[in-house]
Parts: C-alpha cells; sequence; structure tokens
C-alpha cells in the first residue's frame, strides 16, 4: 500500500525559512517520480516542484526558483522541499504526490497526473 506522510510544516515569520520532509512506504520509492504540489486558502492546487525518482533532475515552478530546494533520498525513502525567504504568499497546505506512470523525461507539472498523495502539511507565513 502506498504511503506519503508529509511533515515540518508551521509559522514562520516572512524571510524565515522551514524544512517540509515526505516519508514513503509501500512502493519502490527510485521508480516513482514525485512533486511537491500546495493549496492556498480559498484558491486550487499549485503545482511547486518536481524531481525524478532517480533524483537526477530538479524543476519549480516560477514563484519559488531560488527559494526552494527539492531533493530525494532513495536510502531512506524520503523527499524534502527546503523552503527559504518565505513571503506571506507561500501560505498554504502543502502536499507531496508520487506516480510512476508519466514516462522517461517526462516532468509533472499537473497535480492530476499523480496518483498517489499525501495527508498535507500547513505551512504559514505571517507575522
Amino acid at each position: 500500500q502506498v504511503q506519503l506522510v508529509e511533515s515540518g510544516g508551521g509559522l514562520v515569520q516572512p524571510g524565515g525559512s522551514l524544512r517540509l520532509s515526505c516519508a514513503a512506504s509501500g512502493f519502490i520509492f527510485s521508480s516513482y517520480d514525485m512533486s511537491w504540489v500546495r493549496q492556498a486558502p480559498g484558491k486550487g492546487l499549485e503545482w511547486v516542484s518536481f524531481i525524478y525518482g532517480d533524483v537526477s533532475n530538479t524543476y519549480y515552478a516560477d514563484s519559488v526558483k531560488g527559494r526552494f530546494t527539492i531533493s530525494g533520498d532513495n536510502g531512506r525513502k524520503m523527499a524534502y522541499l527546503e523552503m527559504t525567504n518565505l513571503k506571506p504568499e507561500d501560505t498554504s497546505v502543502c502536499y507531496c504526490a508520487a506516480d510512476n506512470g508519466m514516462g522517461p523525461g517526462r516532468v509533472g507539472r499537473r497535480p492530476i497526473e499523480y496518483a498517489y498523495w499525501g495527508q498535507g502539511t500547513q505551512v504559514t507565513v505571517s507575522t
């Protein structure tokens, strides 16, 4: 049974940092591509960042490029999202999502492409 569990969210002041973690189980971690996806209050799902299962390449939405870093540890079956210089508009519920059906070389930027999701972790950026 595929399971994803996020942690690491919280309340932080503007300009602060957080590190989100995603613990995976029930599947071969290196065979699945993963993304972080967020949902701000009253808005739809927004793709944030993508990493290939072999952790060879990473991609970012323009809104977070230069501030966020995605990484993966295949041995520990963990994915991470390091978030720096956080802004109030980053306030959201953040989800990790995984799928193994996108095909080689494809970057999954659409939330609908992911079959497996965690429960989400709240990130609040406020004074």
